[in-house]
């Protein structure tokens, strides 16, 4: 089983990330990737708008998973943003996102991609965990929170 420890790594959890509307927070994911993973940020962030042009993702409670398969990826990685302010998602309630979860995954992940967007589906659906989220004060602290780890151990 995919473990939320399995795909996000302390250094891509972010506090109060800026973003004004989706196309600046996949922007700010991009970057983000190419930092964490040396990907090409502008092709994540092109691909994660193809695949929110699918459908939205998200999935209601202010919480959204960008997710997008990527070439050059060696297994199947998170970003998780608690964002400045609430932006427009086109989510299915209709409420604004400040909790993002972007995953990716290589191009034949297949199964792994599938295990890995129902795990952190079902760990952000906890309304009491998205209330600590929002409450949490610093990247160590969403960390612990998500992965259940001290981040100062998960070196």
């Amino acid at each position: 089983m995919i473990e939320m420890i399995d795909l996000l790594g302390l250094d891509a959890v972010f506090a109060d990330m800026p973003a004004g509307n989706k196309r600046a927070l996949f922007a700010a994911l991009g970057t983000a990737s190419e930092r964490l993973w040396e990907l090409d940020g502008a092709a994540v962030a092109e691909r994660l708008a193809s695949r929110e042009k699918l459908g939205t993702t998200g999935f209601g409670g202010g919480i959204a998973v960008p997710h997008a398969k990527i070439a050059g990826l060696g297994s199947v990685r998170g970003v998780f943003a608690r964002l400045a302010r609430p932006i427009e998602f086109a989510a299915v309630d209709d409420l604004p996102v400040d909790l993002v979860f972007m995953l990716l995954s290589p191009v034949d992940a297949g199964a792994d991609h599938l295990k890995a967007l129902a795990q952190v589906s079902r760990r952000l659906r906890d309304r009491t965990l998205a209330d600590k989220l929002r409450g949490a004060g610093s990247p160590d602290a969403l960390y612990a929170l998500l992965t259940g780890v001290e981040a100062r151990d998960a070196a």
